[in-house]
């Protein structure tokens, strides 16, 4: 009995780790911190989906993401949502993005977003998507996308700001 409840107790620990470690995976790349990458499901025939993150600079210099590529989708880009004239615009973002030493860049539904263009396949909720960022300092950083519902707000609320 004792020995049973020794199994239990280590199957419930090791679950309770891989779930902490599913809501809080890292990605380390120099003086970067990449955090809470995913993405959502995508209806058949989307050819487009979003990837969001947050990308942390806890050195003294600033780095900047500069590109991405994916075997998932034909090209990544960085896009950008902004109010104009009461309207909700998307730009594509071309000169890349400046993470400053000490902050962080969240990129988010309805803000700053990564888009995964030319879809080979729709992205299934449980997916992962692999893709590789590249930063002008951090160089090539290989980061795991994982797919959520349709819909869904992402795995975490708890990265809103910009700053650290």
């Amino acid at each position: 009995m004792k020995y049973l409840l020794r199994c239990l107790a280590s199957g419930l620990l090791l679950a309770s780790f891989g779930a902490g470690q599913m809501l809080a995976q890292q990605v380390k790349a120099g003086e970067l911190v990449i955090e809470d990458a995913w993405s959502r499901a995508t209806p058949a025939g989307a050819n487009v989906g979003a990837g969001y993150l947050v990308i942390k600079n806890s050195g003294t210099v600033a780095d900047r993401l500069v590109g991405g590529a994916t075997d998932a989708a034909r090209a990544v880009e960085f896009h950008a949502m902004t109010m104009k004239d009461g309207m909700m615009t998307m730009e594509h973002v071309t000169d890349g993005l400046l993470i400053e030493p000490g902050k962080s860049l969240a990129f988010t539904p309805g803000g700053y977003h990564i888009m995964f263009v030319g879809l080979h396949s729709p992205l299934k909720q449980g997916d992962k998507l692999q893709a590789t960022l590249q930063f002008e300092k951090a160089g090539k950083v290989e980061v795991t996308f994982r797919v959520q519902p349709v819909g869904s707000p992402g795995p975490t609320a708890s990265h809103s700001s910009h700053t650290m």
